[in-house]
């Protein structure tokens, strides 16, 4: 066999003496790595990292950006370091599991005969972080030297609203000295034939409304009740709910994103069956567009606050207000790359809103162009539920993809800015 151009550690195209693309060995390793709130084992994952950057000869450093939560980034150097870098964002972290629920541990890694590989995070997102590797360690065997540097950062708590992560990392002035120009995150996998691209998202609004009334005896009718404003607004917010999800399911046009979802989360209040409560509350899960006019939002909100009756005011727990989206104009450097780069491995793109949230938001709203990419067709969606699994051809194509991307992407010619 002739020796292989990924190396002798851990190759994209090297098989294990069980047969198996060391690749796809190594994205199970990785997998195994208990990263899971509510207690995720970042040490485990940086020492995983610590042996990557040594095979792939990179640089790794580690910023703390808050106690106990550490932000590593391993950098491949361009040939013009005046110019803008790539930045390949992944986060370690994954979601808890119900594991009675689950065919296999959810932390095993376990293939069947398919070549489905079952495990917290194959899909959300530790399949990038190792595509991301891989593709790398194969231009870097190749000999290639690109003339943009790319950046592969590692990032934590993004599950848990990336708080003590992301959010906090663009703040520092480390993330500033990267001189990112460019970055991709994650998406969601497409059951179809395309991939999916995400080049914006919904604002997350979290919400509650706090609703005083009249107390009393449970044998009266009373006057002015915490429920009967508490009614009026649960009424206001799910009839607007049932509008938008009417018009996503009467437009050919619309996907989840185009369109804001309302879910009533949870509904507090009253102290005996007895006793009319002074006071209740209900809380609400707002996704809104990038494309809504969130001033006017809020005076709707107000407006139904208002018409529920005196004294009803609203909270918010979290209230996102950016709405930056990256351009996907075949006029736009970064873009036209990122598309030509897919047209040459005839992929076909269909570019939506996404409708949760990924730290990509904190990358644009500091004014960098973002695009959510992970490379799993054929596949459904599945990221937070049980049996969460990636087929291992797809995982293996998924890094040819990305060799493609971060070769073009770091190839972008110079703007007039950086000349």
């Amino acid at each position: 066999m002739l020796p292989d151009k990924d190396g002798p550690g851990v190759g994209g195209r090297q098989s294990s003496p069980e047969g198996e693309d060391l690749s796809v060995s190594l994205f199970r390793e990785y997998l195994r790595l208990k990263t899971v709130h509510p207690d995720p084992d970042y040490d485990a994952a940086l020492r995983f990292l610590d042996r990557i950057a040594e095979e792939l000869d990179l640089p790794m450093r580690k910023i703390e950006v808050c106690p106990g939560r550490v932000v590593a980034i391993m950098t491949w150097e361009g040939k013009n370091l005046t110019l803008k870098s790539v930045l390949l964002n992944s986060h370690t972290d994954v979601v808890p599991v119900y594991q009675e629920h689950w065919k296999y541990d959810a932390f095993s890694a376990f293939k069947d005969a398919e070549g489905n590989i079952y495990a917290r995070g194959t899909q959300d997102m530790k399949c990038v972080t190792i595509q991301y590797i891989q593709a790398v360690r194969r231009l870097k065997a190749e000999g290639r030297k690109l003339m943009r540097t790319v950046h592969l950062m590692f990032v934590p708590d993004e599950e848990v609203g990336g708080h003590k992560g992301m959010e906090s990392f663009v703040k520092n002035p480390e993330f500033q000295k990267l001189n990112i120009g460019f970055a991709l995150d994650e998406g969601l996998a497409n059951p179809g034939e395309a991939f999916t691209v995400f080049y914006g998202e919904r604002n997350p609004w979290w919400i509650t409304i706090h609703c005083p009334g009249s107390p009393g005896h449970g044998s009266r009718f009373v006057e002015n009740t915490a429920a009967e404003k508490l009614r009026h607004v649960m009424n206001s917010f799910l009839d607007f709910r049932e509008k938008e999800k009417q018009r996503l399911n009467t437009s050919e046009c619309f996907t989840l994103g185009d369109v804001t979802t309302v879910n009533m989360t949870m509904v507090k209040g009253g102290v005996a069956y007895n006793v009319i409560p002074a006071e209740m509350d209900v809380s609400f899960d707002l996704r809104i567009p990038p494309t809504v006019n969130l001033q006017e939002f809020e005076r709707q909100i107000k407006e139904w606050c208002k018409e529920a009756g005196e004294d009803v005011t609203y909270e918010f727990a979290q209230k996102h207000m950016n709405q930056n989206m990256t351009s996907t104009e075949e006029n736009d450097p970064w873009w036209s790359a990122f598309s030509a780069a897919c047209k040459a491995m005839n992929v076909t793109l269909e570019k939506e809103i996404f409708p949760a949230a990924t730290d990509s938001r904190f990358i644009r709203a500091v004014g960098i162009p973002a695009i959510g990419f992970s490379p799993m067709n054929r596949t459904p969606i599945l990221l937070h539920d049980h049996n969460e699994f990636l087929n291992e051809k797809v995982f293996l194509k998924g890094i040819s993809v990305f060799e493609r991307l971060i070769s073009a992407l770091a190839s972008v010619p110079a703007f007039p800015d950086e000349a």
